[in-house]
């Protein structure tokens, strides 16, 4: 029997981390204490206030039956509570909030939920590569937005080249560690407005950042509310990456576009879950504050030791990324090749994350203290 994958999957693109992870090994094997700063998973565990309400909820018999798949009531009212707080901004939580299985999940089903075939799909490149696979999936044409430098990594919105359906893009970004400020927020929704295009939000990192102005929500501009389906994650705010819990918010009627096709094809969080994620938007700001004091003192030592060797850093406040040059012109997967065979060290090459991310590489700043210390150390030897 002649067994071949459909030709969705069969289109995806090689996967660049497994030749990376096959370095890993080969550096291994030479007795090289390999330090990873590859993948942005916090190193440090998930608060105990958490832990402790899964717990007590998890003793609850009635909550192990199959939950809403749009989220348990309780769970999205703190939501528009924490949202009214956070950002200024007024949600329903029946219409204008759907709980997801992690950010991830909602982001993936977009397209399915709202892309007809051939549909063009924007998105940001360097970027998070869901955003264009997600796309592909859906039958939709996903069409790049080059991010940079010059530009500090935005969208140049009057030279974005063709209308389209929806734009994925992500501030605080991922990979770049940029900002987008609220002005910009204005442009881009009234931009949507006059071309008639649905703005996808990607806000998981809006908790991590280090300036005295805090970030903001597209949500926040003017009029929005009538073009956008912003994402959010507690993955990277309390070191929850495993627990798979996020949720959506926005226009109406595109958060009931995306119920309907979760209602299809997938299933709503389980309860506990939702319970210790409630406990962490309500409880969970003085945690909050300490992870930014702990990601900024890490970048500002990393950036200070990348300078010290001659590497352009990004001047970013936000994230646990550091986005940088590689040096001399090298290629991005030549130079992180570099510091993993002579360094024992793991960078991401910023092509990973599409065309526009060559000539750049990232850190994450999700590794102990002391693993930190040490690859200051080795990095030094780049002078």
């Amino acid at each position: 029997m002649n067994i071949e994958p459909a030709d969705r999957v069969k289109q995806l693109p090689p996967y660049l981390f497994a030749e990376i992870d096959a370095m890993k090994r080969e550096v291994k094997k030479r007795g090289i204490d390999v330090l990873d700063f590859g993948v942005g998973d916090p190193d440090l565990p998930t608060p105990d206030f958490i832990v402790k309400a899964l717990q007590e909820a998890f003793q609850q018999q009635n909550y192990h039956r199959y939950p809403s798949y749009s989220g348990s009531n309780e769970f999205r009212c703190i939501i528009a509570e924490w949202f009214k707080n956070r950002f200024s901004v007024s949600l329903d939580p029946e219409k204008e909030i759907i709980v997801l299985i992690g950010s991830k999940e909602g982001i993936a089903h977009t397209p399915l939920a709202l892309v007809n075939p051939r549909d063009k799909v924007l998105y940001t490149s360097p970027g998070y590569p869901v955003y264009k696979i997600a796309t592909q999936f859906a039958g939709g044409t996903p069409v790049p937005v080059p991010l940079k430098i010059e530009n500090h990594f935005l969208p140049d919105l009057d030279k974005i080249p063709t209308t389209a359906k929806l734009f994925f893009l992500n501030y605080p970004n991922n990979p770049t560690s940029a900002n987008a400020p609220l002005s910009y927020f204005e442009k881009l929704v009234s931009w949507a407005q006059k071309t008639d295009t649905i703005l996808c939000h990607d806000a998981a990192y809006s908790e991590i950042y280090f300036g005295e102005e805090p970030t903001h929500s597209l949500l926040e501009a003017p009029n929005a509310k009538s073009v956008t389906l912003e994402f959010h994650s507690l993955s990277k705010t309390f070191n929850m990456t495993g627990w798979r819990i996020g949720f959506a918010v926005g226009n109406a009627k595109l958060i009931s576009a995306l119920g309907k096709m979760k209602t299809n094809i997938d299933s709503g969080q389980f309860i506990p879950i939702q319970r210790a994620a409630g406990a962490a938007l309500q409880k969970g700001e003085t945690f909050i504050q300490a992870q930014r004091t702990l990601f900024k003192s890490r970048r500002e030592q990393l950036v200070e030791t990348l300078r010290q060797t001659g590497i352009e850093v990004y001047p970013s406040d936000a994230t646990f990324y550091v986005w940088a040059k590689t040096p001399k012109g090298q290629q991005a997967m030549t130079f992180c090749a570099t510091l993993l065979n002579e360094l024992g060290i793991v960078t991401t090459p910023g092509i990973g994350f599409g065309a526009e991310g060559e000539g750049y590489f990232r850190f994450s700043l999700t590794v102990p203290d002391a693993q930190l210390a040490e690859a200051r150390r080795r990095l030094k030897k780049l002078k």
